[in-house]
């Protein structure tokens, strides 16, 4: 019974902490802890919306539907060969997103944000065609490190949340091993990608 629950719990997590939520998470972020947060919540709310139906929605549905035309089961899937078109689907989401908030002149670190985000699944998709890569903990990974950038670019301590990113990064990383889905190999690389590609990314772009 305990074995359930500890696999219960880890699919939870995989299933909660997808990586589609890195740039929602990001947005969420801009518009509590910097000046963003004095916008207009009908503006605020168009944001959200917009990120969720093209970072969330849209892949997750493509990629589903992709996955049932396949006949793969979400394990099945987990394979380094078959991962390939999932990758290309959440890039052209991604990038359909970013062409959305440059056409509506959002600010540049809301554009940042899914740079970011871009350049994660860019590298990820190239790191795969070598060797396996948890995206689920590049994205949480992501998190930590465009962290750490805002709070470069805007001055705040960010000590605590990346405290709470660190043991949620922990929590994911564990539940992704529990469920057989990468080693540990594969979900330090994942989260080293990650934290590289967003600091670096949000700084730069």
């Amino acid at each position: 019974m305990r074995e359930k629950h500890i696999i219960f719990a880890a699919k939870a997590l995989s299933v909660i902490f997808t990586p589609f939520y890195l740039p929602l998470v990001g947005l969420a972020a801009l518009l509590t802890l910097t000046y963003l947060s004095l916008l207009p919540w009908t503006y605020k709310l168009f944001l959200v919306v917009t990120f969720w139906v093209f970072t969330i929605a849209l892949p997750s549905l493509l990629i589903r539907l992709y996955r049932h035309y396949q006949g793969w089961s979400l394990f099945q899937m987990a394979s380094k060969e078959r991962r390939v078109i999932p990758y290309v689907i959440s890039i052209v989401s991604y990038l359909l997103c970013y062409y959305v908030m440059a056409a509506v002149h959002v600010p540049h670190f809301m554009g940042s944000i899914l740079m970011a985000a871009l350049v994660i699944q860019i590298t990820c998709a190239i790191v795969n065609l070598f060797v396996k890569v948890s995206t689920h903990m590049a994205a949480i990974g992501g998190v930590a490190g465009a962290l750490a950038a805002f709070s470069v670019i805007f001055g705040f301590n960010p000590v605590w949340w990346l405290c709470v990113v660190l043991v949620l990064a922990g929590l994911v990383g564990t539940s992704r091993m529990i469920l057989r889905q990468h080693s540990l190999h594969e979900i330090t690389l994942g989260f080293l990608v990650g934290t590289g590609c967003a600091f670096v990314s949000v700084l730069l772009l």
